[in-house]
């Protein structure tokens, strides 16, 4: 039997109302033959939490252009923790600096892209990643 397509979570949180970006990652993601959960606009951390778990998705790509990257990140990474999901993958991007982008990795929120990274990286990154994490469960 083969392994099920990866399933990814992408949405905006806070009132960041900025979507292309996002929109194009999800293309991205499903053009590289993942399942794509779109989450839409203005969603809560909890929303987002209850989403994935809900969806049974990999990973979560939130997309941050409103400075709250601090805030958001590891809200929804306790969240997903709090819920049993933390081997659910927390990628995204943004307008991220590079030292809030390490700070963040220390919590556990898996490497961040900024605009302009190429939409391959962005799909290898999740398709390696998830698969590392599979692989981990495996009994």
């Amino acid at each position: 039997m083969s392994e099920r397509p990866i399933r990814v979570l992408v949405s905006k949180c806070g009132l960041d109302g900025h979507d292309r970006g996002v929109r194009v990652i999800a293309r991205a993601l499903t053009d590289g033959g993942m399942e794509v959960i779109y989450g839409g606009l203005q969603q809560t951390p909890e929303m987002v939490a209850e989403i994935a778990v809900q969806e049974d998705v990999d990973a979560v790509g939130l997309s941050v252009h409103s400075a709250a990257h601090m805030t958001l990140f590891p809200k929804v990474k306790r969240l997903l923790d709090e819920a049993g999901a933390s081997h659910v993958l927390l990628t995204g991007g943004g307008i991220i600096p590079d030292d809030d982008a390490q700070k963040l990795l220390d919590l556990g929120v898996g490497k961040l892209f900024g605009p302009g990274a190429p939409l391959e990286d962005i799909v290898t990154y999740v398709r390696d990643e998830v698969g590392k994490r599979r692989s981990s469960d495996a009994p």
